[in-house]
């Protein structure tokens, strides 16, 4: 064994050819870039959607429909379901949007709007960010109470 015959173990080195190391090395020049355009500087991140400079696919098709910002997104909650928190005794005589969390019929920043299916048949408040026309009918009608957050 002599010195100039010592190589590193298979697998123990992952180096690759030096780029931009002259032309000797065969990677020199544009340092395997190619010529001209985006592609040969440093940094270029092609952008998600691009398309070769044709017009994009989100470009080109046509736009409709309207988004309204200023929109308040409530969690319906119905009479129904409110009877059935109180026949499975989970609430007694006051029903707030706490109950309605804990009982995993909403998330803890839902906005909640009593809605009038189903019937309510006990005397309870009910406490909520909104309610139908029909929903306050009825919770009066049993001679509970609304209240509005």
């Amino acid at each position: 064994m002599k010195l100039e015959n010592l190589r590193p173990v298979e697998g123990s080195t992952h180096r690759q050819k030096r780029i931009g190391r002259g032309e000797g090395s065969g990677h020199g020049g544009t340092s395997t870039r190619g010529h001209k355009g985006d592609k040969q500087h440093s940094g270029f991140r092609i952008k998600r959607g691009f398309e070769g400079g044709q017009m994009p696919l989100q470009r080109r098709i046509p736009k409709y429909g309207f988004k309204n910002i200023n929109r308040v997104e409530y969690r319906a909650i119905n009479l129904d379901v409110l009877q059935t928190l109180i026949d499975n005794n989970k609430v007694t005589d006051r029903i707030a949007p706490e109950d309605l969390v804990k009982n995993g019929y909403a998330s803890k920043n839902d906005l909640i709007k009593i809605l009038g299916r189903g019937e309510i048949k006990a005397k309870v408040e009910v406490i909520a960010h909104k309610f139908s026309n029909s929903a306050i009918e009825a919770i009066q009608n049993a001679g509970g109470t609304v209240v509005t957050i």
